[in-house]
């Protein structure tokens, strides 16, 4: 079957898409010994594809794709050079590597999408896509400002600006209250830094959802594969990028 070839280099974790597009209109990717323009095709199971003349090995794999619920305390790495723990002592027991989509800080619970598919990784962290994902902040301080706040954006204290958030409060207990809160952005830390700036004390951090895909009642530190419905959602990504 044809690929264009960016698609089968991002699939095999090289880079993303556009990273492929951008060395390929560099002249850094051959086929078969000739270099290639944006467009062009091939079949990764016969075709030789270089990079800076450096031969793709082809990996041809099945793809999969876990749904994990990662605990506090869990680094979104695939190794540590500090020694803590990774997410990857979570999956030991899946039949082949898997890597997490994007990033949950170490204090963060919550939702990690894995996969052994490098395209399907980019189709929900590109910018372009705007996969929403949804968090449950348990909160101390005045939420009515700070929902009013986000909602209409907020500066953080590196300068950057926040897009309009989707806020709402889910429920008060104590002197805490959880609000359900969803970007499309994925700056680093960026809920609990809105929350700071808008003067709110982060005592919980939960992702709940990415996109059509739901944390449930999957148990903590526990994982479970991908049903179809959700699979055929992150395929579904990368169509629309075919379609661009």
């Amino acid at each position: 079957m044809k690929e264009r070839i960016q698609k089968v280099i991002a699939a095999q974790g090289v880079c993303s898409r556009r990273a492929a597009e951008k060395l390929i209109e560099e002249g850094k990717v051959k086929l078969n010994g000739h270099p290639v323009t944006l467009g062009a095709v091939c079949d990764p199971y016969k075709d030789v594809i270089a990079i800076s003349g450096k031969r793709l090995f082809i990996e041809k794999k099945e793809p999969i794709y876990i749904l994990l619920h990662k605990p506090r305390g869990y680094v979104t790495t695939m190794s540590d050079e500090k020694g803590r723990k990774t997410v990857t002592e979570l999956v030991r027991d899946l039949p082949e590597r898997v890597y997490p989509v994007g990033r949950l800080d170490m204090g963060t619970e919550g939702l990690l999408i894995m996969t052994n598919d490098g395209e399907a990784a980019n189709y929900l962290t590109h910018p372009s896509h705007e996969v929403p994902k949804e968090y449950f902040a348990t909160v101390q301080g005045e939420v009515a400002d700070a929902i009013t706040k986000m909602e209409a954006g907020v500066e953080l204290d590196d300068g950057f600006k926040t897009a309009p958030a989707k806020v709402r409060e889910v429920r008060s207990f104590d002197d805490k209250t959880i609000l359900s809160i969803t970007i499309c952005e994925g700056h680093n830390r960026q809920v609990r830094r809105m929350c700071e700036a808008t003067g709110l004390k982060v005592k919980r951090l939960v992702r709940m959802a990415e996109g059509q895909l739901r944390l449930g009642d999957i148990p903590l530190g526990r994982w479970r594969y991908a049903k179809q419905k959700e699979i055929d959602y992150i395929q579904s990504l990368g169509k629309k990028e075919d379609e661009e």
